[in-house]
């Protein structure tokens, strides 16, 4: 067979969802993956890691057939067995579950190892078909999400193909030259042609902060503070449009009202930014109408995380940026979608009745921690698709000791022998995205794609799909869901959402979802009853049953804030070549990332006399680990950082970073808190 480049699209967890281009050696077997210089978004760019992806369909650990836990839980001793043995052990097991302790002992739990639709979601029909406990998605999107809509009421932003018009570009608590290349290709066009300017705000200087016009190193937590003081200004100085908040948003006078006693001044003394700094910042915002701004996951990653969001989401509202070509704003265009996803998850038969457990809580779940179980029975058996809490999740040592539990049955679906796999019951091998088919849409742009598989599948490896329906069938569930190919059910699904079928779609590479020009920008009005953006939001209807939001634009007081016994806010940040724990594995990765570091300020080096190299421990009231320094100025002094989700096994002691993160809810509504930690520091 001769080589040939067939089209694809990239399934991680990352609005960019690439359209690629994907080179098939023969039917076993891949070469290059390049992006598809056609996608005027992806515009052949794509991140380095997935470059190199042959590394990690031909990588020498992939699990190739099921297994068997002959060892004790984490210690990683399996033998093989046959898919039969495996599918019907797991279906013993959740019978018996069932049986003992009711359909809620029985917990399916998946995340983002996959973005297709089909391979993702369908974890959910076994849920709803057979009335296991609900997975409440906290890890993620829901504090930044929670704060986009609590102002806009709706999920989508400016185009991003707009930022070529832009004159200033800011990035806010992101890092898109290690997380979401394109939007760098964009930035460039920008920078080129108009001679836009880029600023970044974020804790520490990351390869996009390097590559700025203007950088602000900002205090974790407290975006809030910055935003209301640059509003502060702009009503100040005269630069709000006045036409603009009267027409389209809630309380133009409430807020300015508010914001008189935001100066930069005070901004100053909560984020550690300059004044000088603040004014700058808010002067070149406000004059320039045509300003967009990025918004990035980052920030919203701590207790106060929606709140932030929401104040930096004011910003276009009071210029009236989302008037002009190339201003505006975007956080994600999940919303542009509206796939009917019924058939894949069985979403009519959800009861809702049934408790929602909180993912990002695993470890309180895991361990019986009576809050967390809402007053069902405890979690007998734990299906695993897609994740991998043993290091994603936070509150590592508690997650571990909860998948350590001898009365648990664990059964994950795994591409490599992960942590949380090492502790499994049985383990059954999983495809990659080039070996089964799916759908894929774009939380970064507005494309819609359909891919096919490029090659057979490694060795045993099955599809999350074709597992599900194995499990559903063996239960006895005659749901049609079970019981269709996954071409089968991407061509219903997107029939059934009145759009063209598989076949169409995949065969014109992509599908462009964008709004109109006036709906993506808001023109004909925010997507509330009454057309307003919403500086005063409803938080009560987000989840704020406790009243602590506040009720205007502000810094939330509500963070792990740097005490005496904890001096360092500490940020888990993204690394350029891992995406969560995905490709870790690779040796193109891991060469480039090295090992562990803590990111330490030169000043606070010296006092402490620590070099480049040297053991650390990094603690909390939670554990402790060890990491070597990296002498950095580009952070607060207060600051540190550890890039990357490493596996356990790659710190000394066996346990990861996110054995400092804490599994508290963010406000409203819950939320993952990684970039909001308090920790001490000591030579190991």
């Amino acid at each position: 067979m001769e080589s040939t480049f067939l089209p694809s699209a990239c399934p991680h967890d990352c609005p960019s969802t690439c359209a690629l281009e994907i080179e098939r050696l023969d039917a076993h077997t891949i070469g290059k993956v390049r992006g598809a210089k056609d996608n005027d978004y992806t515009q052949g760019v794509i991140c380095a890691k997935v470059a190199a992806y042959r590394e990690r369909v031909h990588h020498p650990d992939r699990l190739s057939h099921p297994l068997k836990r002959i060892g004790a839980k984490g210690e990683g001793k399996f033998a093989r067995i046959s898919w039969d043995e495996a599918l019907d052990e797991t279906v013993d097991q959740l019978k018996k579950a069932t049986a003992e302790f009711g359909a809620e002992s029985v917990w399916p739990y998946y995340f983002a190892g996959t973005m297709g639709l089909v391979q993702r979601d369908g974890i959910n029909r076994l849920r709803n078909v057979f009335g296991y406990s609900r997975q409440e998605m906290t890890i993620c999107t829901l504090l930044p999400w929670t704060g986009w809509v609590a102002g806009t009421g709706a999920m989508w932003g400016t185009d991003p193909r707009e930022i070529a018009h832009s004159d200033l570009i800011i990035v806010w608590g992101g890092n898109p030259v290690s997380t979401q290349v394109n939007v760098m290709t964009h930035i460039a066009k920008a920078r080129k042609t108009r001679g836009a300017k880029l600023i970044v705000i974020d804790p520490y200087r990351t390869p996009t902060a390097e590559a700025a016009d203007t950088y602000l190193a900002i205090q974790p937590g407290t975006d809030g503070a910055l935003a209301c003081a640059v509003m502060n200004v702009l009503f100040a100085e005269g630069y709000a449009d006045e036409d603009y908040l009267a027409r389209y948003t809630d309380k133009p006078d409430q807020l300015r009202q508010h914001l008189s006693a935001k100066t930069p001044e005070w901004a100053s003394k909560i984020t550690g930014i300059p004044v000088s700094d603040i004014y700058a910042l808010a002067r070149a915002y406000g004059q320039t109408k045509n300003a967009y701004i990025r918004i990035g996951y980052g920030f919203a990653r701590s207790r106060n995380g929606s709140a932030n969001l929401h104040a930096v989401s004011c910003l276009p509202a009071v210029t009236g940026a989302w008037q002009h070509k190339g201003g505006g704003a975007l956080h994600s265009n999940s919303g542009i979608y509206n796939i009917n996803q019924t058939l894949i998850t069985a979403s009519d038969l959800e009861d809702r009745s049934i408790r929602e457990m909180d993912m990002s809580r695993i470890g309180a779940v895991l361990t019986g921690e009576e809050k967390d179980l809402f007053g069902g029975p405890p979690v007998k058996a734990l299906f695993i698709q897609n994740m991998n809490p043993a290091e994603v999740a936070p509150d590592t040592n508690k997650v571990l000791k909860g998948l350590a539990r001898e009365d648990l049955f664990t059964v994950v679906h795994e591409q490599f022998m992960t942590d949380t796999a090492r502790y499994a019951d049985i383990v059954l091998p999983a495809t990659m995205f080039v070996e089964h088919e799916d759908i894929y849409k774009g939380g970064g742009h507005m494309y819609l794609q359909v891919a096919r598989k490029v090659i057979e599948p490694y060795a045993e490896c099955r599809s999350n799909h074709d597992v599900n329906c194995a499990l559903g069938q063996r239960l006895g569930s005659d749901h049609p869901g079970f019981h269709m190919t996954a071409w089968e059910m991407i061509d219903r699904t997107l029939k059934d959402t009145g759009m063209p079928g598989a076949d169409e779609v995949a065969d014109g590479r992509w599908l462009d979802c964008s709004k109109p020009y006036e709906e993506a920008n808001y023109l004909n009005g925010f997507n509330h009853p009454d057309g307003k953006f919403r500086f005063s939001p409803d938080w009560k209807a987000l989840g704020d049953h406790q009243g602590i939001m506040p009720s205007l634009p502000d810094h939330q007081e509500i963070i792990d804030a740097a005490t005496e016994a904890h001096p360092f806010r500490m940020v888990t940040a993204p690394a350029r070549r891992y995406l969560n724990s995905s490709f870790t594995e690779m040796p193109s990765s891991i060469a480039k990332e090295g090992r562990p570091r803590v990111l330490v300020h030169p000043d606070v080096c010296v006092e402490m006399g620590l070099v480049e190299g040297d053991r650390i421990r990094l603690g909390n009231n939670q554990g402790s680990v060890v990491v070597h320094v990296r002498p950095f100025d580009g952070l607060q002094r207060d600051v540190v950082v550890v890039e990357g989700i490493w596996p356990n096994h790659a710190f000394e002691e066996g346990i990861g970073i996110n054995a400092l993160t804490s599994a508290d809810r963010g406000a409203p509504a819950g939320g993952a808190v990684f970039h909001d930690t308090a920790v001490w520091m000591k030579a190991a």
